[in-house]
């Protein structure tokens, strides 16, 4: 008789990186309001899952420095086991998300949230974060600044670069 499969709860944390500067700023720099600059990550079985120029990297929930986050998201439960997620995380890593492949607005953590709440719930992560880019971008000064900040490379500090055998014993 096979056991039934447990359910793991899934969450995305969300950061504003400009710490409410973004709030006060963006209206008069680019002519309408942003509530954030978010940076985001997956909680699922007990750790925090991100993406940065380093690449994959985990965490205990909260445990960069960016500090509590700004807002928890419930995505729901998925029925994946930590060692399939682990493997899945390992394929990403050598694939999509190589920290060479960064790119502040087209390939970045929310694109990382993105595929891997997707891959656990079947649901997105919200439109109001994965639109960002294109929010920022359609601005006179988002193209100004666009050379600029495609150099920008981000990696919040406090995380360990994921690798197949991380936590395990």
């Amino acid at each position: 008789m096979e056991e039934p499969l447990a359910l793991h709860p899934v969450k995305l944390y969300v950061y504003d990186l400009s710490k409410g500067m973004a709030r006060r700023l963006s209206p008069l720099m680019l002519g309408k309001q942003l509530d954030g600059i978010w940076h985001t990550s997956i909680i699922v079985h007990k750790d925090e899952f991100f993406y940065g120029s380093g690449g994959i990297s985990s965490c205990a929930p909260g445990g960069t420095l960016l500090g509590p986050p700004d807002s928890v998201v419930d995505l729901g439960n998925t029925e994946v086991t930590e060692e399939i997620f682990l493997e899945y995380l390992s394929s990403l890593g050598e694939s999509m998300f190589r920290g060479e492949s960064y790119n502040l607005f087209e390939h970045n953590c929310n694109t990382f949230s993105n595929e891997v709440a997707q891959f656990l719930t079947g649901r997105k992560i919200p439109s109001y974060i994965t639109d960002l880019p294109a929010e920022v971008l359609a601005t006179p000064f988002g193209q100004a600044l666009r050379p600029l900040l495609d150099s920008v490379q981000i990696q919040p500090p406090g995380g360990n670069t994921f690798s197949r055998h991380n936590g395990q014993s």
